[in-house]
């Protein structure tokens, strides 16, 4: 498949996704959209491709949706159709992607950008980066997600503030406050990026997999449901190849190899 408003490629096992719309700071539009939903869903059947990093091209990550798309007035745009249409898809693959996405964020990350960035599994940051919840500012509610992963990041009160003022968060902040993982100089990023990426596309990316659908389930189930699926999550791990392998590294004192199964 062709990009036109995204770049992807594969280098050490990552599937290496950049938002490429530099010149409206990676404003999403619709076919950027579907571009990206092609790219993950391509991932997801490449056993080859073991993890994920989403980064933007240019001084922004992503400023949110491209409002030409959007204009007051138009009869033909219904927001909600839109937001079903664009948004939800894209955090739906994320999250359902049974391999580790790691987001750098490169620059501003802006409305559904910044909610889509922490859509991510991890998430890191230009220290010059900056992430603003900017839908009040046009008369808008947070959407792609925003207003179940915020809570659950940094609680109530912060995200509560952070939606209704629509501030600026820098991203040493964002990493204070439980927002993200860390931050980097401008200049360090992409390295130490690609450096995470590619050293979690060595890991037990079966058992990363499984991991990701314990967290998300916590967000819903009780105690008891919980500790039920860790229990039926450990069966499925302690039958994988990347146990078999990584108990007989550990014996023998060496390097294990993982691969994912």
């Amino acid at each position: 498949m062709g990009y036109q408003f995204i770049r992807f490629d594969v280098d050490q096992g990552v599937g290496c996704i950049t938002l490429n719309r530099p010149d409206v700071l990676n404003s999403v539009h619709t076919p950027m959209a579907d571009e990206l939903r092609g790219a993950l869903e391509r991932i997801a059947t490449d056993p080859a491709i073991r993890a994920v990093l989403l980064t933007g091209a240019g001084r922004a990550f992503c400023a949110g949706q491209d409002l030409d798309e959007v204009k007051p007035g138009n009869a033909a745009v219904d927001f909600a159709t839109h937001v079903r249409r664009v948004y939800n898809p894209l955090v739906q693959a994320i999250r359902a992607l049974d391999k580790p996405v790691v987001c750098a964020v490169n620059g501003v990350a802006a409305g559904a950008g910044a909610n889509l960035a922490l859509a991510c599994d991890i998430v890191l940051a230009a220290e010059e980066a900056a992430f603003i919840q900017a839908f009040a500012k046009i008369g808008l509610v947070p959407d792609t997600a925003g207003s179940f992963v915020l809570p659950r990041l940094i609680g109530t009160a912060r995200a509560t503030a952070l939606m209704m003022l629509g501030e600026k968060l820098p991203a040493k902040q964002a990493v204070e406050i439980g927002l993200i993982y860390r931050a980097y100089p401008a200049a360090a990023l992409a390295e130490e990026a690609m450096k995470l990426a590619a050293h979690l596309a060595t890991q037990p990316t079966y058992g990363l997999g499984l991991t990701k659908r314990l967290l998300q389930a916590s967000a819903t189930n009780t105690l008891d449901a919980q500790l039920e699926l860790e229990a039926e999550y450990q069966g499925l791990a302690g039958h994988s190849a990347d146990y078999s392998e990584g108990v007989a590294a550990f014996l023998e004192k060496r390097p294990p190899t993982f691969s994912g199964k």
